[in-house]
């Protein structure tokens, strides 16, 4: 018997593994009542540091429907960016993988827009919207609901075939699907690893990150002077921050990447020297379109001095 909702589910998640996407999963939207709780006590505790836009819009976080009048179905997908190329110079500050290419919010909301237009197009007209990371959408509870993996002790989605070095995305949608209800297992088991080796001891718990702690939010959200007591705890790295995926067992299943948009530049070329003597022609050459612009030239130079 044919099944309309098991027939446009597969049209959709083979068009987006066309586009170049790691893998989709689907789920019903509904309201995250698992996440609810969650949420409000990292926000209670101030785990979030100056990341006060994480305190706006709490139910929208929680309920897509209040995104998208109508939704029905979130489609998650992800986009591998992982690649084993490093700075040339190792005394160079560091900068996290997945900032060594174009920005990834260009890139995937470029292919989440045509696998819009596909599902127009071949399944009729659709009501939905796309989100990249910068609307108030849990990218990792959805994904997790969609079967897409688990979220590990380091607070990041981990696929047991893929890893982690991947980014998530997704598509809020009025249309009906046939939904993942087979939630990943969790496969951290008793490992430590990302707690232990996090350099400001950031992941406070397991499945607990003070984000005011965090190297990322350090080099990237912070807007006022890093606070002293990092001084030396760092690990050199200039924006983003790696070490709790590099030392995850799980990446070890991590394959390189095939998106073109994602090769880097000249950035692994430049010495340390280049790097503490960048101005901001030089800066704006390297990082146009790439994320690194969302510190600025002065927050990135500001994060170079501070590793000195």
């Amino acid at each position: 018997m044919f099944n309309k909702h098991s027939a446009n589910t597969k049209q959709i998640k083979e068009e987006a593994l066309r586009l170049g996407f790691l893998f989709c999963g689907i789920s019903k939207a509904d309201f995250l009542s698992e996440e609810a709780q969650r949420l409000e006590n990292w926000l209670k505790n101030g785990l979030h540091g100056e990341m006060l836009y994480m305190e706006n819009n709490f139910d929208m976080r929680l309920d897509p429907r209040r995104l998208v009048e109508g939704a029905k179905s979130i489609i998650s997908v992800g986009i591998n960016y992982y690649n084993d190329l490093n700075q040339v110079d190792s005394n160079a500050p560091k900068i996290s993988k997945y900032a060594y290419g174009k920005d990834y919010h260009i890139v995937l909301k470029d292919k989440l827009k045509k696998l819009l237009n596909f599902i127009s197009e071949n399944i009729g007209a659709v009501d939905g919207r796309a989100f990249v990371d910068s609307a108030p959408v849990l990218d990792k509870a959805w994904a997790k609901r969609s079967g897409l993996g688990w979220i590990g002790k380091n607070s990041n989605l981990i696929n047991k075939e893929k890893g982690s070095f991947f980014f998530l995305a997704e598509l809020i949608v009025d249309l009906e699907l046939e939904y993942d209800l087979t939630p990943s297992n969790d496969y951290c088991g008793t490992c430590t690893k990302c707690i232990e080796a996090c350099p400001t001891e950031a992941i406070v718990a397991p499945y607990v990150v003070d984000g005011s702690r965090c190297i990322s939010y350090l080099t990237i959200e912070l807007k006022n002077a890093i606070p002293d007591e990092y001084k030396g705890k760092m690990d050199n790295w200039m924006f983003g921050c790696d070490v709790c995926q590099d030392v995850c067992p799980w990446n070890r299943f991590s394959v390189l990447h095939n998106e073109p948009a994602f090769k880097p530049n000249e950035l692994l070329e430049m010495s340390k020297q280049e790097w503490e003597d960048i101005t901001v022609e030089t800066f704006n050459k390297v990082f146009k379109d790439s994320a690194v612009k969302r510190t600025k030239y002065s927050g990135l130079k500001r994060n170079i001095a501070f590793l000195r």
